[in-house]
């Protein structure tokens, strides 16, 4: 979804309490599943991104995505993911993967 700082996480739909959230960053910094660092372009923020071993994770990601969107009537995946999804799942991931390296540079 192109969320990188704090208080994008913060304001998503999912509305997740602050320490959890803190919580949850630093847990997944410690599996080494992001990187975070400082914004070059304003220091007081923090940059959150995926490592390589976290993007290693979106083939069972998009899966478990898949699985809601049989099972869950209320998902909140959009509907064109979903079928994107289906119709060509290794084109999509490497759509996603490409998207990811990108916003890196």
């Amino acid at each position: 979804m192109g969320k990188k700082y704090y208080g994008e996480f913060l304001s998503s739909d999912e509305k997740i309490s602050t320490n959890i959230l803190a919580d949850r960053l630093e847990k997944l910094e410690g599996d080494g599943l992001i990187t975070k660092a400082v914004d070059k372009e304003n220091n007081s923020k923090k940059i959150y991104a995926l490592t390589q071993k976290g993007i290693d994770l979106l083939p069972m990601l998009l899966e478990i995505i898949a699985w809601s969107a049989k099972y869950d009537n209320n998902t909140g995946t959009p509907a064109e993911f979903i079928k994107r999804l289906e119709q060509d799942k290794n084109s999509l991931i490497r759509e996603l993967k490409e998207s990811i390296a990108g916003s890196e540079t």
